[in-house]
């Protein structure tokens, strides 16, 4: 398979071009589909200074993710969320200033095929997309059939990647490497996960790609922690368990904005 290229999308140009500013990045996450109004969380997002916005596309059987976001994909297709629905929503909305990046598992993107799948995320105005069930060394058709529709596919390193795999991943990955900062599932913790550092600082040594640091990241504190080591942070849990709270926008939009301050004092 030939790669068709290796010149940075719109995803990592955005990102690197606020990270070369000393910007740390903020890229939130919101399950697709979670209330009725679920977009108006991605423009609380954006006010609140988010630098990339994840929607994740539910899916019944997921194994990455812990009790806060299997509980959200559960509520949303109990709404009747779909693929198709979420982009739809997505296609309908302005444009937000910063870029959208999917995540799904594999058996979505294998429901429709990789081509149909992507070109699909791109009318919706998706520009990026993580599939973290997908082995990397599997990854090379989905690669290229995203970047012919123009799509970033984003791979995942954890503690656990042996170095000459961290180095091909880094090399491969595409908009950024989502550095995943300790073995185990998605979910709120109490402390930033004590291997975040070194990981952070494995993946740096194979490449100048933004690195955004996930799992586990859930107040100010660990978002200002996670951004002396890595470029920014996702946050996931912690937005969806507010949003399965009652949380509104508004409140999503004060949250972040407090997670924005720590990594603009970083």
């Amino acid at each position: 398979m030939t790669h068709l290229t290796l010149t940075p999308g719109p995803v990592e140009r955005h990102l690197r071009a606020r990270r070369d500013t000393g910007r740390g990045l903020l890229m939130p996450y919101v399950t697709g589909g979670i209330t009725p109004g679920w977009t108006d969380y991605l423009r609380a997002f954006a006010a609140a200074g988010a630098d990339a916005i994840e929607v994740g596309l539910p899916f019944s059987d997921p194994t990455l993710d812990g009790v806060t976001i299997q509980q959200a994909s559960d509520t949303a297709l109990a709404r009747g969320a779909s693929t198709r629905r979420i982009l739809a929503d997505l296609s309908g909305l302005p444009d937000l200033g910063v870029p959208l990046v999917v995540s799904t598992y594999y058996n979505l993107v294998l429901h429709d095929g990789g081509e149909a799948f992507c070109a699909a995320l791109r009318r919706a105005g998706v520009t990026g997309l993580i599939v973290p069930d997908l082995p990397m060394h599997e990854a090379d058709e989905l690669t290229d059939v995203a970047a012919a529709a123009g799509i970033e596919l984003v791979l995942l390193a954890s503690p656990a990647t042996p170095e000459p795999r961290l180095a091909e991943i880094s090399r491969r990955s595409r908009g950024f490497v989502y550095a995943v900062s300790l073995m185990g599932t998605t979910g709120e913790r109490a402390a930033l996960g004590a291997s975040a550092a070194e990981l952070t600082t494995r993946i740096r040594r194979g490449t100048d790609r933004p690195v955004l640091l996930g799992f586990g990241i859930s107040t100010p504190d660990q978002a200002r922690e996670a951004g002396r080591h890595a470029d920014g942070v996702v946050v996931g849990a912690a937005v969806m368990r507010r949003v399965l709270d009652g949380a509104g926008p508004d409140d999503l939009r004060a949250f972040l904005a407090t997670l924005r301050q720590a990594l603009d004092q970083e």
